[in-house]
């Protein structure tokens, strides 16, 4: 059975019998049945998955029949599960998991997806891949590119976004596109710097033959299917940080208690206390602020202002949680020293991690884009809840 950690920044506070608005003793006993299951099925095998670049497809099987897998589940049921996958440390082993269930799947119950694809990246209205209709009006010929498809080289089937009408967002739609073994569909494995087992691909269409009924909603509907899934997606990111950084940090506090130099452990000298202090204090403080994202999100508000103001801080959050992450993981890199750059032995966790940092601060939209996009959306907000201002943004 897994057992809640007593090392400095493991755990959430929560979870160590602080007092919490958010959960109850029965959140408490679910994330401990995830916790149990996922250790026993996941957590122990992930480095060595990771270095295979492959999760055994029996896992996938054990995940399903334990109904684990996330669109199956309500708030804040499937949070505390993404909580507890990220444990593992390692983003590949849960994006393998279930990012296809988590934004693959949810277009189907509810028209809401988001996939990225070579030629558009964080831009989606400048979609490339084409979808026309055949003469006989019975199925539609897609051509174009994806790229950075998680879970794409596995996948017997992909929701993408593709352009079935003239230029901008009214001429995006979502298809339900057959790709491994179907004609015309090419796909191979990127080699990209961490997370290995994620499955990150690139897939080539060519004059691919995708039936009418494949259409996921209206045609002309994509981009709004699409954003409505941002949120979703920005604050799973965020969580997924947040863990990996506690992972982290907590690795070092641990090594540092038994690493000794000059006669002393490492904990002992002050400037080793003052990085990790330093690391802890932003990483509590984009833990309390996840957390009140995703209470938001999970309660959400039904005035337009709610949904306005919630998506902005879903963005601030995941840029956050990837800001934080990449600060607890140099800190954990240093402090581990040799051990830290090493591909094995008690470091070779922390050497993963050095090489994972740098997606959190792209994937679901980069930096740049979403911090410009939260203010944004503030500032449209507080113009239409103020009387009086001139902005035009």
């Amino acid at each position: 059975m897994s057992t809640i950690s007593s090392v400095p920044f493991a755990e959430a506070p929560w979870l160590r019998g602080a007092t919490s608005p958010y959960y109850n003793d029965s959140h408490l006993k679910w994330q401990q049945k995830c916790r149990n299951f996922i250790t026993e099925n996941l957590s122990q095998h992930a480095v060595e998955w990771e270095k295979t670049g492959v999760v055994p497809s029996e896992v996938f099987q054990k995940f399903a029949a334990g109904n684990f897998l996330l669109p199956s589940l309500p708030p804040p049921l499937n949070v505390n599960i993404l909580k507890s996958l990220s444990r593992c440390g390692l983003s590949g082993i849960q994006g393998s998991l279930v990012t296809g269930m988590a934004f693959g799947v949810p277009p189907l119950l509810k028209f809401a997806n988001e996939e990225l694809q070579q030629d558009g990246g964080s831009d989606l209205s400048n979609i490339l891949t084409t979808a026309e209709k055949s003469k006989d009006g019975g199925s539609y010929i897609v051509n174009g590119q994806k790229k950075w498809i998680t879970n794409g080289i596995w996948a017997d089937y992909g929701t993408m976004l593709v352009r079935t009408g003239s230029a901008g967002p009214s001429g995006l739609s979502l298809l339900l596109v057959p790709l491994k073994g179907h004609p015309g569909v090419e796909m191979r494995k990127l080699a990209v710097s961490g997370a290995q087992t994620s499955g990150t691909t690139f897939i080539d269409l060519d004059n691919v033959i995708v039936p009418i009924s494949n259409l996921i909603g209206k045609e002309g509907m994509g981009m709004k299917y699409t954003v409505t899934n941002f949120n979703h997606e920005r604050i799973s990111l965020a969580i997924t940080g947040t863990v990996q950084a506690r992972v982290a940090l907590s690795s070092a506090f641990a090594y540092t208690m038994k690493r000794e130099a000059f006669g002393k452990t490492l904990l002992d000298q002050p400037v080793v206390r003052h990085r990790i202090a330093k690391c802890g204090a932003e990483l509590e403080a984009l833990w309390a602020l996840v957390e009140q994202v995703v209470h938001q999100l999970t309660s959400p508000s039904s005035a337009d202002e709610g949904e306005v103001e919630i998506g902005a801080m879903a963005a601030l959050a995941k840029v956050q949680a990837g800001r934080v992450l990449d600060k607890c993981v140099r800190c954990a890199v240093l402090l581990f020293g040799g051990s830290g750059y090493t591909k094995s032995g008690q470091g070779e966790l922390i050497e993963m991690l050095s090489r994972e940092v740098h997606g959190p601060r792209i994937f679901g939209g980069s930096e740049d884009i979403l911090l410009d996009l939260a203010v944004r959306q503030l500032a449209k907000l507080y113009v239409k809840t103020s009387a009086g201002s001139t902005s035009r943004l």
